[in-house]
C-alpha cells in the first residue's frame, strides 16, 4: 500500500528531541483499516519512506487517531530538513518479510 502526501516537519520535545511529519486523515485511515494486517505490535507499523533522494525503513506511531512518521537524524542532515519546513513524502507500508530487515 503505496502513499505520497506533503506535510510539516514538527519537534516534539521529551527527554530527547524526536522530529515526525504526520500522515494525513484519508492516508492515516486508510492505514489504520489494514492495521491488523500490517503491525507488529503496539500499533506499529512498518514503512519504506523517501524524502527527497533519501529512502529509509522506519515505522509509523499511532497518535492521536492519526500517524506520525519519526524523521531520522540522517534523513534531515542529508536533505537539510528543519521544523517547519513541508516535505513531499513517499510512503510504502504493507511490507514483506524480506523488506522489514
Amino acid at each position: 500500500m503505496g502513499f505520497e502526501f506533503s506535510g510539516e516537519i514538527w519537534e516534539w520535545r521529551g527527554p530527547a528531541p524526536f522530529y515526525f511529519v504526520t500522515v494525513p486523515e484519508v492516508e492515516s485511515r486508510a492505514i489504520k483499516s489494514a492495521e491488523r494486517l500490517l503491525t507488529y505490535g503496539w500499533g506499529m507499523i512498518p514503512a519504506k519512506v523517501r524524502i527527497g533522494r533519501t529512502v529509509w525503513k522506519t515505522a509509523l506511531w499511532p497518535k492521536e487517531g492519526r500517524y506520525v512518521l519519526p524523521l531520522k537524524d540522517a534523513v534531515r542532515r542529508a536533505e537539510g530538513l528543519e521544523v517547519g519546513q513541508v516535505v513531499q513524502v513517499w510512503l510504502e507500508v504493507g511490507l514483506g518479510p524480506a523488506d522489514k530487515q
